[in-house]
Parts: C-alpha cells; sequence; structure tokens
C-alpha cells in the first residue's frame, strides 16, 4: 500500500513536472494564435479556398497553421470551409496544418524533445498535407463530397472566433489599442478554455504511464529491437493505432510522445503519434455526425495512411541527415526536479501575461455566444 502511495505520488509529480515545463510555451502560442486570429478575417479565408488546386491547397495549409487549432475545433472549421465552398482537398489541407504547423506545438515539442522534434513536426506538417492530397485525388470519392457538403449545409455552423474591427493607422497602432487587447484576450480565454481539460489530461496520462508502465511494456508493443528496415514501418503502423484509443488531442499528446521517446520508440513511430490526433475514436465519431459515416470512415482510412507514410518518411529522412536525436533516459527524473531556474521565472512571466489575459476578458465578455462547440462534445 505504501509503494502504491508513492508511486501514485510520483505519477502526479511527474505530470505536474510535464505541465510545468511546458506551461510558458502555452501561454507563448496562444497569444501569438490570439494575435492572428483577430487580424485575419474568417470570411476572407474561407473566399480564398474555394478549389483543390496547388495553390489553394497551400494557402489554406498556411492559414491553418496561423489559425492555431485544437483537433476538435479543427473539425469544426472545416465543416464550415466545406459549408461555404472551399475545396474538399484544401479544406483537410487546413485541418493537417492546423493542428501540425501550430507554433505552441513547436515550441512544446522544443521543450520536451528537443528542436528536431519541433523540425520534424512542422516538416512533417507539410508532408503530411502533400501525402494527403495525393491519395484523395487518386481516390477522389466526388459522391462522398457532395453528401458531406449536405449534411454540413442542414445545421447552422458553429461560433467561431471572428476577427475584430479595430480601428488604426498601421498593424502596430491596431496591436497597440485597447479594442485588440480586449479581442486578444477573448481569444486567448477561448482558446485555453478549448484545450485546458486536453492538456491536464494528457499531462496526467503521461505521467501515470510514465511511472505505471516499464518501457518494456512499450518496447514490447512497439517491437523494440528490430533492425532499422523492420521497425520504423512498423512502428509507424502502430503509433498511430495507440493515439487514436488514447483519447488525446493535439498539445496534448506531447508528454505520451516523451514517454515513448524515452522508452526507446523509433522516431518515426513516436512522430506517427504525434500525427495522430485527428483520428482518435472520439473525432471519428465527430466526423461520422458532421459528415455521415461513409466520409468518416473514408478519412480515417486516408488521414491514418498518411500519418503512417508521413513517420517513415520523416524518420528516414532525419536519420540519413544525421538528426535523430538520443532518447533521454533522465527524463522521468528531470521532470521531477524543481528549481529556480529560467523556466521558472519564464513561467512567472507569462503567467502574470496570462492572468491579464484573464482579467480583460472577464472585464469584457462577448456580447454574443462564441467558442468552439465541438470541443465540449470529446
Amino acid at each position: 500500500m505504501d509503494d502504491l502511495l508513492s508511486r501514485l505520488g510520483q505519477a502526479l509529480l511527474m505530470s505536474f513536472g510535464m505541465f510545468w515545463s511546458i506551461g510558458w510555451g502555452l501561454v507563448v502560442g496562444f497569444l501569438i494564435s490570439a494575435v492572428l486570429q483577430v487580424f485575419v478575417p474568417r470570411e476572407k479565408m474561407i473566399a480564398l479556398l474555394g478549389g483543390d488546386s496547388v495553390k489553394e491547397i497551400a494557402l489554406a495549409t498556411g492559414l491553418g497553421a496561423a489559425s492555431s487549432s485544437c483537433s476538435y475545433a479543427a473539425a469544426s472549421i472545416t465543416r464550415t470551409l466545406l459549408r461555404k465552398g472551399a475545396g474538399f482537398i484544401s479544406s483537410l489541407a487546413f485541418m493537417f496544418a492546423s493542428t501540425n504547423l501550430v507554433i505552441e506545438l513547436g515550441i512544446i515539442l522544443y521543450l520536451l524533445m528537443g528542436w528536431q522534434f519541433m523540425a520534424a513536426e512542422w516538416i512533417g506538417g507539410v508532408v503530411l498535407v502533400a501525402i494527403m492530397s495525393l491519395i484523395v485525388k487518386a481516390t477522389y470519392p466526388k459522391r462522398l463530397v457532395e453528401e458531406a457538403r449536405q449534411k454540413a449545409n442542414q445545421a447552422s455552423a458553429s461560433p467561431q472566433h471572428d476577427a475584430a474591427q479595430i480601428e488604426g493607422k498601421n498593424f502596430l497602432a491596431k496591436l497597440l489599442s485597447r479594442e485588440a487587447h480586449i479581442a486578444i484576450a477573448r481569444n486567448f480565454t477561448m482558446d485555453w478554455g478549448m484545450l485546458w481539460k486536453d492538456l491536464v489530461l494528457g499531462s496526467l496520462i503521461g505521467g501515470f504511464l510514465s511511472v505505471f508502465v516499464p518501457n518494456g511494456v512499450w518496447q514490447a508493443l512497439f517491437v523494440h529491437g528490430l533492425p532499422p528496415a523492420y521497425q520504423v514501418p512498423l512502428n509507424a503502423t502502430i503509433a498511430p493505432l495507440i493515439a487514436a484509443v488514447s483519447f488525446l488531442c493535439s498539445d496534448a499528446n506531447v508528454p505520451m510522445a516523451a514517454v515513448l521517446w524515452g522508452s526507446g520508440i523509433s522516431f518515426g513511430g513516436v512522430l506517427s503519434f504525434l500525427y495522430a490526433d485527428l483520428i482518435v475514436l472520439p473525432l471519428l465519431d465527430v466526423y461520422r455526425r458532421y459528415f455521415g459515416w461513409k466520409m468518416a470512415a473514408y478519412i480515417g482510412v486516408v488521414f491514418y495512411i498518411t500519418m503512417v507514410l508521413a513517420g517513415i518518411i520523416m524518420d528516414v529522412a532525419f536519420t540519413a541527415l544525421g538528426f535523430v536525436p538520443q532518447p533521454n533516459p533522465n527524463m522521468r527524473t528531470e521532470m521531477m526536479h524543481f528549481s529556480v531556474n529560467y523556466t521558472f521565472w519564464l513561467n512567472l512571466i507569462f503567467g502574470v501575461i496570462a492572468v491579464y489575459c484573464f482579467v480583460m476578458a472577464r472585464r469584457h465578455p462577448m456580447s454574443h455566444g462564441g467558442g468552439h462547440d465541438c470541443c465540449s462534445k470529446k
């Protein structure tokens, strides 16, 4: 009993350590995301994505990266894009980009796992879009797309963050205005409201699994110790399936990915796990409700194949370049050790900024319903 309580304490400490390590990075990411959402009108974004040309797919990828959404919010926005007439491939590209090319995710990966994973996530996000586009172009389900548009039109789209109409002579003047501060604070708090449960859950799952599941279990599950020619594709194939049943959304699966990496899972397998936040089981059910079960099945299969291939490609490329880092066997110890260092001061500084945003948003509540209702359905 004493041993169990001790391990529970270690798991909770590890969970807090994971969250502590990424706290200031989350605030930075949410702030940048809020600024972009305030100054990029959604109506203009939708109007630019009316087809599936290379230019429109590239534009959708860039706009998705700027939108910085959780997986559930990305699904909701994709429904809106389809309902407004955006191209099917462009809409899916937006979804991939808004969950894999976002700034806060890269910061979290850098803090927990190193610059190599940050670079692989961002470069891999482009690879994901490219592979998905080729697969969908080769198998384009015209009838399912039309049915999905009809189903999306049957219900009004979820209310989203609207870009604020802020007066000013230039971008800097607008950014420094009180109206911009209020709008940024509102978007910051709405993004936090969407993701905090997933982030806490991800840290708890990562902490408990790091303490209670021995490395040998992960090594057996992911077929550890085989030659790279076998282990890389096998790990990349298994990882998205593990992610699908983990129920972890977007940034929340990073702590779990760190645990897998520390356990000796291949680089590509960890990346496939990170990419797979768009096929967790609750999200597949969201696709079913939004677009119908046939389209949900099509999206699930296409996304799974895309994530596996992207994980393999990135593993091969980074291995060839010598960029694959060594796993950190001391990660657990480091996560449970706290000191007054740069992380402490950055968390303190950006914690004050976050409090300011919450206070500003509370004093100036939105006059209409906002936010992403899809996230409440998780």
